[in-house]
């Protein structure tokens, strides 16, 4: 049952494959789309293929994986990527090709891998966001994710500061169950009230 292929009105959600090196260089080299992200945007179609044996291919050989290539129907070609990690926090992670933006395709992609790791037996799901990119958070809210608190951690390779904020699903009726890893490891944490 290694990431199972999910298809929603416009998507459909599957691995990605040694065929998709293009389209993973084009969404990971993107500065702009990357701009949030820990790691360098990737510079060569050689990095894109490392990249995807290290971040993809090793994931698929696990039992469970959750690591999307979200595509378009009409073409299957990834245009983003959606991952839920399976480690805990059980973070969940996304990116899109800018000029797909502002179009729902994140929020539509996020419910319907909820709904499958919901099935699934996993019990809840985090994901935090730069406090400087808001529309990340916006994607978390639409899917059903609520603020909890932000923390402050020195983010690598880039080694800058960065104030996260940090999102929860609980998906087994324990709404009060709060993931608190975080809090409790940076030194600096705390709630915004306008969030």
């Amino acid at each position: 049952m290694n990431t199972p292929t999910l298809e929603t009105e416009r998507l459909r959600l599957r691995k990605f494959t040694a065929d998709d090196m293009e389209a993973i260089y084009q969404i990971y080299s993107d500065e702009v789309v990357n701009q949030f992200l820990p790691c360098f945007p990737l510079k060569s179609r050689e990095e894109a293929r490392a990249f995807f044996e290290k971040r993809y291919a090793s994931k698929y050989a696990l039992p469970q994986a959750y690591a999307y290539a979200v595509c378009l129907k009409r073409d299957n070609y990834p245009i983003g990527y959606l991952c839920v990690d399976m480690d805990e926090p059980h973070d969940l992670g996304y990116g899109l090709r800018k000029e797909f933006w502002h179009q729902g395709i994140m929020t539509e992609a996020g419910k319907a891998v909820i709904e499958q790791v919901k099935k699934d037996g996993i019990l809840y799901l985090t994901a935090t966001h730069d406090r400087n990119n808001p529309r990340s958070g916006g994607v978390m809210k639409n899917i059903g994710m609520k603020y909890q608190y932000s923390y402050e951690e020195q983010w690598q390779p880039k080694d800058l500061c960065v104030t996260f904020r940090m999102y929860q699903i609980n998906l087994d009726g324990q709404n009060d169950r709060v993931y608190r890893k975080y809090w409790d490891h940076a030194e600096i944490h705390f709630v915004e009230e306008d969030v």
